[in-house]
């Protein structure tokens, strides 16, 4: 199974691959769910390779972990999902 680093990494690198409109979906622990954000929205420090940088709710931007990602979506199809774990 790809990682979600490698995924991520072959969507930003891969031009052909990379073309279409992608989405990820990362578990909010206050709120118990899985909120889907559009991938254009995302920024990747380049000196942190296991996190990536969104807006919260008021715009301001939270750097959320990799491992907190559980689905990708490439045109509206889920390409990638990940089980939540309890915990």
């Amino acid at each position: 199974m790809i990682t979600i680093r490698e995924l991520l990494n072959r969507i930003r690198w891969d031009r052909d691959y990379g073309r279409g409109d992608f989405a990820i979906g990362y578990f909010d622990r206050f709120e118990e769910r899985i909120i889907v954000v559009p991938l254009e929205s995302v920024l990747f420090p380049p000196d942190d390779h296991a996190s990536l940088v969104l807006s919260d709710a008021a715009g301001e931007p939270i750097s959320m972990p990799l491992h907190r990602v559980y689905e990708v979506y490439r045109n509206g199809e889920l390409i990638l999902h990940r089980e939540v774990r309890d915990g």
